[in-house]
């Protein structure tokens, strides 16, 4: 089917006329469009440690690397959902796809670490207008009674790209180069402009009117980047440091100021009072709980396999690979289940057994085999995630009108990447913190030669990755590493569990059923 062929544009509230052939090709084109954002997040994740040990970087290099991209993405994502309302979803995914895949080739260009943050921040831009396409697609295509099943389809086949992506990529990283873990992106999104281009219909929102919230946008930047800059720099530079206190200040105004603004804005690019829908508003909350828990303890796990435990990065992409097949098998039939005795349960009890899963990696320590140490852990967090995954996006999708489907999309991407973003720089924090505590108590009683504490203190910003001679100093920095992922995993395991709490006490029963 040519462009030109495709259904009429969307002009009203009403789902598009979708042919059953447009349907098929809109869910490919959305789970193509995802995979791509997941295979970045996993193989960058594995990449990191051969990233820092290639560039010289420290654990807040690594950190900038992922938050440079998840700054913009989170800041920018509801300006990408409101656009694709207003302008068109089709033309602004297409847009978004462009982006995200020049600038994996700039990553994978890149000649050194202020570089590769820089392309990762355009990275960023692109997915702000990619991801929330993928959703709103499938939601103006299908109608209500169907969009459960799609949208279970889309996690499912979505995770397929996610579990080979880890394994390929890491094993690129290991026996070829880094780099290759952002070329991967390159035919991954030619391929989806090719789709986008002859197979999927145009379609709009049609209640959005007015300007674009730009200020919206500068004042969310702005008051994220201060907030994370703070974080993420304040274990080196002393939470006293003028540059930590400034970028604190700045960050907490942009914050309360960006409040202010979409209170008043006519057109505001978070419209507050889209939480006024207690199953949207619960939605949410869920999510920035459960999202944050996901998303700051999985930034650790592959230094802690790779640098620790003596990973490759094949084996270190391998290793989540229980948690992505078992998402794959189960996201359908929970797509499906939500449609026929709704979400309030499984929203209830997914976020519980996810945080079994979380205190699961909280377990090993230094050695053992991986079937008796992660392999149970990531087998858990994977069935707590699977049964959480399609009812909350159903739920989200399904408590506004379609034609803020956009909208909805984007807000809820935006509050999931905010709490990964704002997780890895406080749970950044709290590593570092319980990491130079336990690393102080295990050399004491070393008695080691001065030019290996020396070695140990001009690296210690580097955690796992410091690289001494000294066999016990070794030892030393691996516990102290394993010390604070414990505290990192528990910490998750705690936001797992208040998030399940939050959704009892607010989630509407029956929430989520065909209307």
């Amino acid at each position: 089917m040519r462009p030109s062929d495709a259904p009429p544009l969307a002009n009203s509230s009403d789902v598009v006329a979708c042919s059953p052939s447009a349907q098929r090709w809109t869910l490919v084109a959305a789970i193509v469009g995802s995979g791509m954002a997941f295979v970045d997040g996993t193989i960058v994740n594995v990449a990191l440690p051969a990233i820092q040990q290639a560039l010289d970087a420290t654990t807040a290099d690594a950190q900038w690397v992922m938050e440079a991209y998840a700054l913009l993405l989170s800041a920018l994502l509801l300006v990408g959902g409101v656009l694709g309302d207003r302008f068109g979803r089709r033309r602004v995914f297409v847009l978004g796809t462009a982006i995200f895949t020049f600038a994996s080739l700039c990553c994978a260009l890149s000649p050194g670490i202020d570089a590769l943050i820089a392309a990762r921040a355009l990275q960023g831009l692109g997915a702000a207008l990619l991801v929330p396409g993928s959703l709103a697609l499938i939601s103006s295509a299908y109608p209500k009674e169907r969009r459960g099943a799609a949208i279970g389809t889309w996690s499912a086949f979505s995770g397929i790209t996610a579990a080979a992506g880890p394994v390929l990529g890491g094993y690129l990283v290991e026996y070829v180069s880094w780099h290759w873990a952002f070329l991967i992106n390159l035919p991954l999104g030619v391929a989806l402009l090719a789709i986008c281009y002859w197979r999927v219909p145009e379609s709009r929102g049609g209640e959005v009117a007015g300007r674009l919230d730009i200020g919206g946008a500068l004042l969310a930047t702005l008051g994220l980047t201060g907030v994370v800059y703070a974080l993420i720099e304040a274990p080196l530079l002393g939470w006293s440091a003028p540059a930590v206190l400034a970028a604190a200040a700045i960050g907490i105004a942009g914050l309360v100021a960006f409040v202010l603004v979409e209170r008043r804005a006519a057109a505001p690019m978070l419209p507050l009072s889209l939480f006024r829908h207690r199953d949207f508003a619960a939605a949410n909350a869920l999510t920035l709980l459960l999202y944050a828990a996901l998303g700051g303890s999985l930034f650790f796990v592959p230094l802690n396999l790779i640098q620790v435990q003596g990973y490759g990065a094949t084996g270190a992409g391998a290793s989540l690979l229980p948690f992505i097949v078992i998402m794959f098998a189960l996201s359908r039939i929970t797509g499906q289940l939500v449609d026929r005795v709704g979400a309030r349960l499984p929203l209830i009890v997914g976020p519980l057994v996810a945080a079994a899963g979380f205190a699961l990696y909280a377990l090993p320590g230094v050695g053992g085999s991986y079937w008796t140490t992660f392999f149970p852990a990531s087998c858990v967090l994977g069935l707590g995630m699977s049964i959480v995954v399609a009812p909350l996006t159903t739920t989200v999708m399904n408590a506004l009108p379609p034609s803020l489907a956009g909208t909805a999309s984007g807000v809820n991407n935006a509050v999931s990447r905010t709490a990964g973003l704002l997780a890895i720089a406080v749970f950044g924090v709290v590593m570092t913190q319980v990491f130079d505590v336990a690393l102080q108590a295990r050399l004491a009683p070393l008695a080691l030669p001065g030019d290996v504490m020396h070695e140990i203190a001009m690296q210690k910003a580097k955690l796992a990755g410091i690289v001494v001679d000294d066999a016990a100093a070794r030892d030393a920095i691996h516990e102290a590493f394993v010390a604070g992922f414990r505290a990192v995993m528990l910490l998750s395991a705690g936001l797992a569990v208040v998030s399940s709490v939050v959704t009892a006490l607010l989630l509407g029963r029956g929430t989520a059923r065909p209307g």
